[in-house]
């Protein structure tokens, strides 16, 4: 009963994920190297924990926050947008598994041939 079951994602969960990158990774881009002391800029890395935390209580851990997470501390490859590839990254993955869930059969396993013996 339980084994059918998709994971506990719900669509407004991956839609406030991607919001939430897309606004961060355009914040560091656009707004942030103007305001910003530099590469040490406390309001930067702020921004990337608050991020990172927030998407982990939204879509759970996955390792793709890692590498992003890795990338935004570092001065000058933050400006690519790792949150949003992160996120679209594990929603491709969990659309794949959801997939893959539907078309599995209820009793996988090689047919029976009759006459064949099997134990149980």
């Amino acid at each position: 009963m339980f084994d059918s079951l998709v994971p506990a994602f719900d669509r407004w969960r991956f839609q406030t994920a991607i919001a939430l990158a897309v606004a961060a990774d355009a914040l560091q881009i656009c707004v942030l190297p103007l305001f910003a002391e530099g590469a040490l800029s406390p309001a930067d890395d702020v921004l990337d924990f608050a991020v990172a935390v927030l998407l982990v209580r939204l879509l759970g851990w996955h390792w793709e926050f890692l590498p992003a997470f890795a990338g935004e501390l570092v001065p000058g490859l933050d400006l690519v947008p790792f949150w949003t590839f992160s996120v679209l990254s594990v929603y491709r993955k969990w659309k794949h598994a959801a997939g893959d869930e539907k078309q599995t059969p209820r009793h996988p396993g090689p047919p029976v041939i009759e006459g064949e013996y099997r134990p149980l």
